[in-house]
């Protein structure tokens, strides 16, 4: 069953999409180097993937590594993919023990091999569950993702596969890495920044916005729950208006 605001006619959302933020700051509140807070928002993610399923949620989609986080020291994004390594072996076999789908979106090209073989067996083992889909942008940047969309477009038409006149939204959407998964009803960034940092900006054209102070490692289900609440009375009118509202 989804989660629903009680007496609440809104639906709940579908798609929730998270921008984690907030791992550094959580590791230099406590004195400790900012790997300790990559190490324990892992496990914030592994506590929102977990409630996310039991709050019915089908598409969860989290912002784990931006295409512009290689110009982080070289020791940090050495951590940051050696926990990607450690999650893709230690947790993929429990997602798919509790039904979940995993989909990595994102430029994978960077990435060194065995991430990509990994990431590519995970994506195989999970394909058909169908609990929830767990979508993990990796090596993410929206407009880079919009500008291949765009160059894709560009082959198609020069090679005589594309009308011109065809090209739509529609023919834009099919193009990006998110194809096939709707776009979030709702995007929550952590830490108390208010951005949306080069993450899902076609997709989120419509997306209920929330921003909450709480540091990622620190993020919880209540958390999740006051989001959904919050977006519960939101009045989402998709460009129309309502009686008495401009």
């Amino acid at each position: 069953m989804r989660y629903a605001q009680e007496n609440s006619p809104a639906p709940s959302p579908v798609h929730v999409a998270i921008i984690m933020d907030g791992n550094g700051r959580w590791a230099k509140a406590r004195g400790l180097p900012r790997t300790a807070g990559h190490r324990k928002g892992v496990e914030a993610v592994r506590r929102t993937v977990e409630a996310a399923r039991e709050l019915g949620i089908a598409y969860l989609t989290i912002f784990s590594f931006s295409s512009e986080n290689w110009r982080r020291p070289q020791e940090e994004v050495s951590e940051l993919m050696g926990l990607l390594r450690l999650y893709l072996r230690s947790e993929i076999a429990e997602l798919h023990r509790a039904g979940v789908r995993l989909k990595v979106v994102g430029d994978r090209r960077k990435l060194d091999h065995d991430i990509v073989r990994m990431i590519a067996n995970a994506e195989e083992m999970t394909a058909g569950n169908t609990a929830m889909t767990l979508v993990v942008a990796l090596n993410y940047g929206s407009r880079q993702e919009i500008a291949h969309a765009a160059r894709r477009l560009v082959e198609e038409v020069l090679d005589g596969r594309l009308d011109p006149a065809a090209i739509d939204e529609e023919a834009i959407a099919a193009r990006l890495f998110t194809h096939g998964i709707p776009d979030p009803d709702l995007i929550v960034r952590t830490s108390g920044e208010k951005r949306l940092s080069n993450f899902l900006l076609w997709q989120s054209a419509y997306a209920e916005l929330v921003f909450t102070d709480t540091l990622w490692p620190d993020f919880t289900k209540r958390d999740l729950e006051a989001a959904i609440e919050e977006f519960h009375r939101r009045e989402r009118r998709f460009g129309a208006t309502t009686a008495g509202s401009r």
